[in-house]
């Protein structure tokens, strides 16, 4: 009789604890699922990890501006530079996941950091919740003034001729305009030496006083010196023409499959809930359709995304596909960072 009873009062407190934590459980949904109906209230903080004052920079706080008044409360944009970009990525890889913390992620950060680095300080495709995609920066092949080809087909057949003596320049080991114009050899079978400089900048001054051959920049910061002559546009490196440079073919329409971007998407902490998702990426989509921020994007050569691609899930399978595009160009020029 007393094991009869030991067994019934142990199923008794059985179901009360059970009773117990699911109420908890309950209780925690429901309150969780109100804090996302409140957010945000109070300042959220938008990372840029590279620094201020970089090409970077200037959509991050054009998009932090707008988007703080969406959404009612001021977003502050923290610079966060080094590694790459992956110092600052990897705060909003460990962040709480309640929204008050994301990132201005780009092709690097999110794509080419992950073949670069022996040991990536984050998994891009499992440590983030996508918000979306809204920005692309077009690359553009540019040549010394006096270089013997007007098309992209005369310059290929001219490196490939040359290729020895060809020198391509970079804003240093692994930056994007180093890995589009890797893009660009590769796909063309290019066999060109490689001239690392520290930053765009004076990359850009030796191809203008011609002390390189080529140079694949990003379009806002070739723009000044094709227009002023310094340097011959090529081809835009991408599907589409750039209404900056509107006389300028892409390399698509002159018969080669060369993609090169860079890109800009918000993303926030794997676990974010999808009720602050949705806000910050509709707060997203209205700065997006802010007549002065696209005037000025796309007066620099920008390009804003259309809206079917601004969608959390869109960015999931960008961000896998961007990976995948990548790795063969990486994996050809042999370089990895510790």
């Amino acid at each position: 009789m007393a094991m009869r009873e030991t067994r019934k009062g142990n199923k008794t407190a059985w179901l009360i604890v059970s009773a117990a934590i699911a109420a908890v459980v309950t209780f925690a949904g429901v309150e969780c699922s109100r804090a996302a109906d409140d957010w945000p209230t109070r300042p959220i903080t938008m990372i840029n990890p590279f620094a201020a004052g970089g090409p970077n920079d200037v959509p991050a706080r054009m998009f932090a501006q707008r988007m703080g008044e969406v959404l009612g409360q001021q977003v502050i944009v923290e610079n966060v530079g080094g590694a790459g970009g992956m110092i600052g990525a990897q705060r909003v890889a460990k962040a709480q996941p309640d929204g008050y913390t994301f990132l201005v992620g780009t092709v690097g950060t999110q794509a080419q950091n992950q073949l670069l680095y022996k040991k990536p300080t984050y998994d891009a495709t499992k440590d983030f919740s996508s918000i979306g995609l809204f920005l692309e920066a077009p690359l553009v092949l540019v040549t010394r003034k006096d270089f013997p080809a007007e098309n992209l087909k005369d310059f290929v057949t001219y490196a490939k001729q040359n290729g020895s003596k060809m020198q391509f320049a970079s804003a240093g080991i692994g930056s994007a305009i180093h890995l589009g114009c890797a893009l660009l050899n590769s796909v063309t079978n290019i066999d060109a030496v490689h001239v690392p400089y520290r930053g765009a900048n004076p990359a850009m001054q030796d191809l203008a006083s011609g002390r390189v051959d080529y140079l694949c920049d990003i379009i806002t910061t070739a723009k000044p010196q094709i227009d002023g002559g310094a340097v011959k546009a090529i081809a835009i490196l991408t599907d589409a023409r750039s209404p900056a440079l509107a006389n300028v073919p892409t390399a698509v329409e002159q018969g080669y499959d060369v993609k090169a971007y860079t890109w800009n998407a918000f993303f926030a902490p794997k676990g974010t809930p999808d009720a602050v998702i949705g806000k910050l990426n509709r707060a997203m989509l209205e700065s997006m359709n802010d007549p002065a921020i696209r005037q000025k994007l796309e007066g620099a050569g920008l390009r804003i995304v259309s809206k079917d691609r601004a969608t959390p899930q869109y960015l999931d399978g960008f961000v896998k596909s961007e990976i995948d595009k990548w790795a063969g160009p990486i994996k050809a020029i042999g370089v990895q960072i510790d």
